[in-house]
């Protein structure tokens, strides 16, 4: 199942820096996001290139690089709520090259430290793009809630 959700993730990065959709869904999934945190009563932080983020544990004093290999337990879903992958189901933490996936994790999961917890709002320029994947269409923003239980 590890080798599953890895080779998953390295297709979604090949898969989204082959896009060949010019549509800028930029300021659509700018208000799909602002909605959904609207929605739940969310407050969030974000960054130059559109990721929006909730730290709800900073974790430890060290953070990850992109280089970073990461030990990590997350839920992915749709801001439907729809759930499209998850590391719970295994029992342990799913391990992998943080440069081999999405920008949007790449770009996140640095923000915590180790036994931090977060949860990125990506907009689909720094997900999967046009691309669409099993359980999730093109464009869509999607939504990581991740632990980092250790990089190295």
């Amino acid at each position: 199942m590890l080798r599953k959700i890895f080779t998953f993730f390295i297709l979604l990065l090949v898969a989204a820096s082959c896009t060949k959709d010019v549509t800028d869904y930029g300021p659509a999934d700018k208000k799909t996001i602002e909605d959904y945190l609207t929605a739940h009563n969310l407050t969030a932080q974000s960054t130059a290139s559109g990721l929006y983020y909730i730290i709800a544990k900073p974790g430890g004093a060290n953070h990850p690089n992109s280089n970073s290999n990461v030990s990590v337990n997350y839920q992915g879903y749709l801001t439907s709520g729809a759930v499209f992958d998850e590391s719970y189901s295994n029992g342990t933490p799913t391990n992998l090259a943080l440069s081999n996936t999405i920008a949007g994790w790449i770009e996140g999961i640095p923000l915590i430290g180790v036994k931090g917890k977060i949860k990125l709002l990506i907009p689909s320029a720094l997900g999967y793009g046009s691309t669409a994947k099993t359980g999730i269409p093109a464009n869509s923003v999607l939504i990581f809630d991740v632990e980092l239980v250790e990089f190295y």
